[in-house]
């Protein structure tokens, strides 16, 4: 069941176009990720959501219910949509029990359901009646979480709730909210610019530029098959190299390559390897592959090789657990799937 449609949306501020013809269902119960680089349109779009613009063109409903168009919008206090902020935004002079109960202050039972929430946002209830200052990063975050939970929203909205953590805390919380959240059957729609946060985070990622949906689809799907060679580096390292399709077979500087059922081409277009479908080893001293760097961070290295290819220099890099020596000749191959990429 869908919770969230958005329906064309676009909103102009000036002469730029912030959103341009946005379409998106969030279903119940799923994390949706919207990624994108800076200017890309994703506050203005978690923003539209929320209540705190209105769109020039478009329509957002929630559960079949319209709550945004050009001409009508439902104000942002009776959305119930949650919010969670980057700093968490929590009220200093209150306590967490304070904090977590404001918006249902009014109801008989607020403390007792503030206090089911501490447990599930694993808030330990002898902390009920500190002040923010007194908690860590992370536990500030819990309890920003367990207020917007506590309104029983429809929709939970996330703008980077993780950024102003270490990596290690941040790795952690976002676990920690994942599983809340499945908990509370609560779909959910993050805002982020960090690519391992979006794919980790995600069922469904939504990558925006320029204020267009460019490709929407399962984490998964969207790094195999990105739609074009801009969405792949930005989902992580892609070594692209231009190929001869016939086929089912592209032959290109890593040797003759199979393609998969439905990928058949024809001609000259890119194709799509990711640095982890490399394979080295040791090769004869005639072998084309050189390896010309390598550089230890540790736990891996990153080695770059080349060859001679068509006349060309071609130039590859990528990490290596057991890497090889600067100098050496290595045997090259590729594993897994790869996909011609167009555009």
């Amino acid at each position: 069941m869908t919770v969230l449609h958005i329906d064309n949306l676009g909103k102009t501020y000036g002469t730029t176009a912030a959103l341009a013809d946005v379409s998106l269902d969030v279903a119940m119960g799923s994390r949706t990720v919207i990624v994108g680089p800076s200017g890309s349109g994703k506050t203005t779009l978690l923003r539209l959501i929320a209540g705190f613009e209105v769109p020039d063109a478009g329509k957002i409903e929630l559960n079949g219910d319209l709550i945004a168009d050009a001409e009508f919008g439902v104000p942002a206090h009776r959305r119930n949509i949650g919010l969670v902020m980057q700093e968490g935004a929590l009220f200093p002079h209150l306590s967490v029990l304070d904090n977590i109960c404001f918006g249902i202050r009014s109801e008989p039972d607020a403390s007792a359901r503030a206090l089911a929430l501490m447990d599930m946002t694993e808030l330990d209830r002898s902390m009920a009646q500190r002040q923010p200052h007194q908690l860590s990063g992370g536990q500030q975050q819990r309890v920003a979480l367990a207020r917007a939970l506590a309104r029983q929203p429809r929709l939970m909205l996330l703008d980077e709730p993780f950024s102003a953590l270490d990596a290690g805390l941040r790795e952690q919380m976002r676990g920690a909210t994942a599983q809340i959240l499945a908990q509370a059957g609560v779909a959910t729609v993050l805002v982020t610019h960090d690519r391992d946060e979006a794919m980790g985070f995600a069922d469904q990622l939504v990558i925006l530029r320029d204020g267009r949906l460019v490709q929407s689809g399962s984490p998964k799907s969207l790094y195999r098959r990105p739609v074009d060679a801009t969405t792949a580096a930005f989902l992580g390292p892609a070594i692209i190299l231009p190929a001869d399709f016939s086929g089912a077979t592209a032959e290109c500087a890593l040797g003759a390559i199979s393609l998969p059922e439905g990928d058949a081409a024809q001609g000259l277009e890119n194709i799509l390897i990711r640095p982890e479908q490399i394979i080295i080893g040791p090769a004869p001293n005639s072998a084309e592959w050189r390896v010309v760097s390598v550089l230890d961070r540790g736990n891996k290295s990153t080695v770059t090789i080349e060859r001679l290819y068509r006349g060309q220099n071609v130039e590859i890099s990528f990490d290596h657990v057991s890497a090889p020596e600067a100098g050496q000749t290595v045997e090259v191959s590729v594993t897994g799937t790869v996909h011609p990429l167009r555009g």
